[in-house]
């Protein structure tokens, strides 16, 4: 466990200790009830023959956990140390909670050795079951909480695996339609084929050298793809333009990589490539609410002219697939992608998902 996490977790288990002695307190009070109503005392004496005997056991037993776990998650000790700890505090919580009881009822200490054997055998069952029936429920609450903890860990670790495979799958699709582009350039225009290929050098260095985050803020989403919109600047020319807009307050909102450039990539491809006179991309980013809304419009062929298939080269479809599927990983039914076609022409791809908790309450 890490240095950080240590006062959070001694936090967590001093709110369990009290919530295990608040659930004591009650199922004492029941058997108190149920002693006094069969008529084994008053109801006040049995109430504090079994309060003193319960918390008792119970801060022998709690405590005594604690200290012998040190800071493992599951907070019970191995072997014959449990069972020493319930007997331990079977006797201590009897023994003591009896000589309170005795105190409060004026009868002498350890009065309960004059009981008739029926009566001190029922008394010590009674204490034996209470107890050890308590300490398996909360056993029991604490090994289910630490399985249910592993099993969040685990579906973290998948959905962490996913997404880096979804990415990794990603960055050589773009390089290759980068590529397979400067190919082309290459034999039509030698001197812009040597500015994108040191576009494309600044460009890589930039982003795949960097670790492989699953999550960074939106601006650096925008300001990679600035790099990729003048990359591709550098081969079409004028006949790309492109606007950007972020505001201020969604700067810092975590997204994943490489969620926005699929989308760019499939409006050059498609809508604007196929045009003579190319035409422009505008991304913006707006808050809806609770939800982030990203668009992505192009003033290209439009959809039904520009829709992508899979069996192309290079195949955009491909990239449109990634980005649905990440937003499935990360944010599950409440995300949502749409393609649609603009009403001026071209082409409009939302993306939207909730907002974070701080991001969505500023």
């Amino acid at each position: 466990m890490t240095p950080e996490a240590l006062p959070r977790f001694r936090a967590e288990n001093f709110r369990n200790m009290l919530r295990h002695g608040l659930i004591t307190v009650a199922f004492c009070c029941l058997i108190g009830s149920a002693l006094a109503i069969s008529g084994n005392g008053s109801w006040e004496s049995q109430m504090v023959y079994s309060l003193s005997i319960g918390t008792i056991s119970w801060l022998v037993i709690d405590t005594g956990r604690l200290i012998l776990s040190g800071s493992k998650e599951v907070l019970w000790p191995h072997g014959l140390w449990g069972y020493g700890l319930v007997a331990l505090g079977v006797t201590v919580g009897f023994l003591a909670g009896n000589a309170i009881g005795d105190a409060w009822v004026g009868v002498p200490p350890m009065e309960f050795r004059n009981l008739a054997t029926r009566k001190m055998t029922s008394t010590i069952v009674i204490t034996l079951v209470a107890t050890i029936g308590m300490c398996y429920f909360f056993f029991s609450l604490g090994k289910s909480k630490h399985m249910q903890g592993q099993l969040d860990l685990a579906q973290r670790n998948a959905t962490e695996a996913r997404l880096k495979l979804l990415e990794t799958q990603l960055e050589p699709h773009m390089l290759f339609n980068t590529l397979a582009n400067l190919r082309v350039l290459i034999t039509a225009d030698p001197p812009r084929a040597v500015a994108m290929l040191d576009r494309l050098n600044s460009y890589l260095r930039m982003t795949l050298s960097g670790s492989r985050a699953l999550a960074h803020p939106l601006s650096a989403e925008f300001d990679r793809l600035g790099d990729y919109l003048e990359l591709m600047s550098v081969r079409m020319g004028e006949r790309l333009r492109y606007t950007l807009d972020l505001p201020e307050d969604l700067r810092d909102v975590p997204v994943p990589p490489l969620l926005l450039q699929p989308l760019v990539e499939n409006s050059i491809r498609h809508g604007l490539e196929p045009k003579v006179e190319g035409g422009e991309i505008a991304v913006r980013a707006h808050r809806n609410g609770d939800r982030l809304v990203i668009e992505v419009n192009d003033t290209g062929v439009g959809l039904d002219a520009a829709l992508p298939s899979d069996s192309e080269e290079g195949g955009s479809g491909f990239g449109l697939e990634q980005v649905r599927e990440r937003l499935a990983t990360v944010f599950g039914p409440q995300s949502e992608m749409r393609l649609a076609a603009a009403p001026s022409g071209g082409t409009c791809a939302t993306l939207s998902f909730p907002l974070p908790a701080a991001a969505a309450a500023s």
